[in-house]
C-alpha cells in the first residue's frame, strides 16, 4: 500500500536529519517546503497533519482554490504559504494577498509590483531573490546581480528580504550540482537573510551539504502528481 503524505513527511524528516548530522549540522535546521502543485487539498492536509508547516504553490488560481478549501475546513491547521512560481507583475496583487512568502523575485520590476501590492494590503511580504545557477533554467537572476537587487528590495517598505532561492542544474553529475548550490550559498552569505531555499526531491542531499536551510520537496513527499489535475 502506498505511503501517505504524512508518512512520507516523517520518513523524509528522519532522512534529512540523518544527513544534517553527518554534515555536523543541527537536526531540524533545514525546513521542508511541500511543493503541492497538482496535488489535492486532502493530500496537503494529510502532510500538514504529519508535521509539514510550509506549502509552496506555482500557480495563483490553483493555490487560491486549494487554500480556500483548506482554510474553510473544521479541521484546518495553520501552515506557511509560499509562492514559488514565476512572477507576472499583473498578478502581484493576488500573490501578495494569498501568500506569506514569495521565493521567486528575479528582477526589480517584480519586486516593485509586489511592494506596491503588499503596502495596499497592509502587510509586509517576505521575499527571496531567485538566482539562476543552471543552464537549463529560464528564470532567475545572474548571481552577480543579486546584491544590487537586494539593495533595491531593502528600500521597499512592503517587502522584507529573507534570502535566496535557486533551482539546481539538471544533470547526473553530483559534483556539478553541489558546485551550483555552493554558488547560491556564497550569494546568500553576501546578501543575508534567514532562508537559503535550495534542493528538491532529486538533489536535496547536495543542497544540505552546501548549506541549505529549506528544501522544496514535491514528488518525494506527495508522490506523482494526480493525472488530469
Amino acid at each position: 500500500m502506498p505511503l501517505s503524505p504524512a508518512q512520507r513527511f516523517r520518513t523524509l524528516r528522519a532522512e534529512l536529519d540523518d544527513e544534517l548530522r553527518s554534515c555536523g549540522r543541527a537536526r531540524g535546521s533545514v525546513r521542508i517546503l511541500g511543493v503541492s502543485k497538482k496535488q489535492s487539498p486532502e493530500a496537503i492536509l494529510d502532510a500538514v497533519r504529519g508535521g509539514l508547516d510550509a506549502v509552496g504553490e506555482n500557480y495563483v488560481q490553483e493555490a487560491k482554490a486549494k487554500f480556500e478549501a483548506l482554510d474553510a475546513g473544521s479541521d484546518a491547521l495553520p501552515f506557511e504559504k509560499h509562492y514559488i512560481g514565476h512572477i507576472q507583475t499583473n498578478k502581484a496583487k493576488a500573490i501578495a494577498s494569498l501568500f506569506d512568502v514569495v521565493q521567486s523575485v528575479d528582477r526589480i520590476e517584480a519586486a516593485a509590483a509586489l511592494d506596491s501590492a503588499a503596502q495596499k494590503a497592509g502587510k509586509v511580504l517576505r521575499v527571496l531573490v531567485q538566482l539562476n545557477i543552471s543552464p537549463a533554467e529560464r528564470f532567475g537572476m545572474d548571481p552577480a546581480a543579486a546584491e544590487r537587487v537586494a539593495e533595491a528590495i531593502r528600500a521597499m517598505p512592503g517587502l522584507c528580504l529573507d534570502g535566496v532561492m535557486a533551482i539546481g542544474p539538471v544533470t547526473e553529475d553530483r559534483g556539478e550540482i553541489f558546485r551550483a548550490f555552493e554558488t547560491a550559498a556564497k550569494t546568500f552569505a553576501v546578501i543575508g537573510g534567514k532562508t537559503l531555499s535550495i534542493g528538491m526531491s532529486g538533489d536535496w542531499r547536495e543542497a544540505v551539504r552546501a548549506g541549505s536551510t529549506m528544501v522544496r520537496i514535491g514528488t518525494a513527499l506527495f508522490g506523482e502528481r494526480v493525472p488530469g489535475r
